[in-house]
């Protein structure tokens, strides 16, 4: 009979199990998807082994997911295909600053700052001052512009991740751009540091031949009435890691200077406008 399963018409008979009356994009993206599993498990020849592997990894990855730990995103992270995601989802016009991933460690309630502020409570690092417009396409600034910023501390490591060793909120903080379309905070020059790589995906990495390691970065959430919501990193030009961000997260128009100060308050300065793109514009 036609409903029966071959290997042959392994897709098609799959797929005219579903329904008719279902959502039409899932209908269309569940297609897709065993069209695709099923073209790589012929083109590989998986074998029994393989798949009871593939299985067990899954299982394992699961199991490390909690409030505080996102195994699977990880996962995603590593195979390039969150930022391919994140790409689909944020083409943006020419001059427009490019998104990169969001990362595990943003925390919602950061205290908003004055323009100048510190935001380094531990003490630790080298200290650099960041400088910067929230710009329009056409250069023009924009005022109101929320610029949430977090960072590891000169240890490699968020606050959420040592919370008895951190002051809360170090390395975090929230600025609103007045009329100048200006923000200036001190913080340090961040330093790389290793994903956590104590599970499935850090086995997964080994076995691979590739490290854990993400580049140095400062991340920034910024939003503006009437403009598409920008998440970036601003990356340190000189890291070891930025060809080989274990994350897939850098891009070329996002490593930042990062210059050395002489007889200044801080021991680095560093430079970046923001452009963002109204609601309406695509690329």
């Amino acid at each position: 009979m036609s409903g029966y399963f071959s290997e042959e018409k392994s897709v098609e008979t799959v797929n005219a199990r579903m329904g008719k009356d279902i959502n039409p994009r899932l209908a269309e993206v569940m297609a897709s998807l065993v069209k695709h599993l099923h073209a790589f498990a012929r083109d590989v020849a998986l074998s029994q082994a393989e798949w009871e592997l593939a299985i067990d990894f899954l299982t394992r990855t699961g199991h490390l997911c909690d409030d505080e730990r996102q195994e699977f995103i990880l996962l995603s992270d590593t195979l390039g295909f969150s930022m391919l995601v994140d790409a689909i989802n944020n083409r943006r016009p020419p001059g427009a600053t490019e998104n990169t991933v969001f990362g595990p460690f943003h925390v919602e309630g950061a205290p908003v700052r004055q323009m100048g502020d510190n935001i380094s409570l531990d003490g630790k690092g080298e200290s650099c001052l960041f400088n910067g417009r929230v710009l329009d396409l056409e250069g023009r600034p924009i005022k109101g512009a929320r610029i949430d910023i977090w960072s590891d501390n000169a240890d490699g490591f968020y606050d959420v991740q040592q919370p008895d060793t951190q002051p809360k909120w170090n390395n975090r903080g929230i600025f609103i751009t007045g009329p100048d379309g200006v923000y200036s905070f001190v913080g340090i020059k961040p330093v790389s540091y290793p994903i956590p790589d104590d599970g499935p995906v850090g086995q997964m990495l080994k076995a691979l031949g590739r490290h854990p390691y993400r580049p140095a970065h400062t991340h920034y959430l910024v939003t503006a009435e009437g403009y598409q919501k920008l998440v970036t990193h601003t990356f340190v030009g000189d890291d070891n890691y930025l060809g080989s961000d274990t994350v897939f997260g850098v891009k070329s128009s996002l490593v930042a200077p990062f210059e050395r100060i002489e007889d200044g308050q801080t021991i680095w300065r560093s430079d970046f406008d923001f452009i963002l793109t109204p609601v309406d514009r695509t690329r």
